[in-house]
């Protein structure tokens, strides 16, 4: 996957996040066999687990107030993006943090996913 072609998909990938339309980015752009980490956490491997676990966490989101892109990076076959987040959590409460997004590229959807934020 060539560099212009993963830029589209990303911007088209924030954007669809950036308007509430998460599941619908989700079910466009994650590879089928798509594995997805939080920190230094034990992966989560498949497409149906990674949806389970998306839709577990967007349930406990009580309020969200925003989301914002703060950078962007591509390269071959990688790309990732500088998040910041403020939402209220069912179980962790009230959250703002930056976090960064690191994505793997294949067949033009995202294989491997990490996030990186504070704990």
């Amino acid at each position: 996957m060539k560099r212009t072609e993963i830029e589209n998909s990303l911007i088209d990938l924030n954007s669809l996040i950036l308007e509430g339309r998460i599941m619908e980015a989700f079910e466009k752009y994650y590879h089928p066999d798509v594995t997805m980490q939080e920190n230094e956490e034990l992966p989560v491997t498949s497409k149906e687990e990674n949806r389970k676990r998306e839709l577990e966490f967007m349930d406990n989101v009580t309020d969200f107030r925003k989301a914002e892109v703060k950078g962007v990076g591509i390269g071959d076959e990688i790309s990732f993006v500088i998040w910041y987040y403020d939402y209220t959590h069912k179980e962790w409460g009230v959250r703002n943090y930056s976090q960064v997004s690191i994505q793997q590229w294949k067949d033009g959807k995202i294989i491997r996913e990490q996030f990186i934020y504070p704990s």
